[in-house]
């Protein structure tokens, strides 16, 4: 086998079956606790526990454990009847969703489904939102 032929290897996933590539920089994928689907990190929000409540990270910086889940709510409904968010935090106890449920209302208001912006415009990593032409 060349050097080339070893670049281009795909693998493939035991659980999918579907070809995944390796070490090629691809967009992380992560599952939505509500849902359950895989999606890229993009279109998902970053949810952490703090002081017994949840809360956005919409920079994705805040420390701790973190779960995923799409911007919608139905997506925090399926997760808060299925009991997910202390499971996936591995927290003990129930946790406050007030001000997880306000941001989640806040965003699809302004921005609908979809990759959840910053507070200021940005989204992942600081880079500005890109309009469509």
């Amino acid at each position: 086998m060349t050097g080339q032929e070893l670049n281009s290897t795909v693998v493939r996933s035991s659980r999918s079956g579907t070809a995944c590539s390796e070490h090629r920089g691809d967009t992380p994928v992560r599952t939505c606790v509500g849902c359950k689907k895989r999606a890229p990190v993009g279109e998902l929000l970053r949810v952490v526990a703090l002081d017994g409540r949840l809360v956005a990270d919409t920079r994705r910086r805040l420390p701790g454990r973190g779960a995923w889940l799409h911007p919608g709510p139905e997506c925090l409904a399926k997760a808060e009847r299925r009991r997910a968010f202390p499971r996936a935090l591995r927290v003990h106890g129930t946790l406050d969703v007030a001000e997880l449920r306000e941001h989640l209302g806040q965003v699809t208001g302004k921005h609908g489904q979809g990759s959840v912006p910053g507070p200021d415009g940005t989204k992942e990593a600081g880079r500005p939102v890109m309009s469509q032409p």
